[in-house]
């Protein structure tokens, strides 16, 4: 059974938006395995901070489902399918691994170009997957997040009062 991988963003009302979809993964992909929440500057735009999360779950769905299934839940909350890539979110979800997987077909990409190129994807990645290694490159995440670049990183862990309430 494939283990896979999902990236979780919000910076427009995340304080609902995140706990509701971390439930609703949970009632269709079983128990999760969670990431700390990260709190991050918006990258490539203006706008609020937002907070990002993984989570890694098991599945037997195939990778185009459990991606269908998450543009699902992003609509359910608001999100647009206009949205340019560089916005505000209510959610983003994104499926960044599924297993050893190697895919690049009509706009689904695992693993995601991501991993490597935003801390705030790498370093919840790395913190509950740390020796677990990327299906292209063979490093493990912990390596990778130990090799990103981090001059001038403005992302750090947060404590949000709903995380209290589970």
């Amino acid at each position: 059974m494939p283990r896979g991988y999902i990236s979780i963003g919000s910076n427009i009302d995340k304080e609902a938006h995140i706990p509701c979809c971390l439930n609703t993964l949970n009632r269709l992909f079983g128990p999760l395995t969670v990431s700390s929440i990260y709190e991050s500057e918006a990258v490539g735009f203006i706008g609020n901070s937002f907070h990002n999360l993984v989570v890694g779950f098991d599945s037997l769905l195939d990778a185009r489902t459990v991606a269908n299934i998450l543009r699902q839940i992003e609509l359910e909350h608001g999100r647009s399918r206009q949205s340019q890539k560089f916005s505000s979110r209510t959610l983003d979800l994104d499926l960044i691994l599924y297993g050893e997987q190697i895919i690049d077909d009509n706009g689904l990409q695992i693993p995601r170009q991501e991993i490597e190129e935003y801390a705030f994807v790498l370093e919840p990645l790395a913190e509950i997957a740390a020796d677990q290694r990327h299906p292209v490159s063979g490093h493990s995440y912990q390596d990778l997040w130990q090799k990103i670049d981090k001059d001038g990183l403005k992302q750090h862990k947060v404590f949000p009062d709903w995380l209290s309430d589970k």
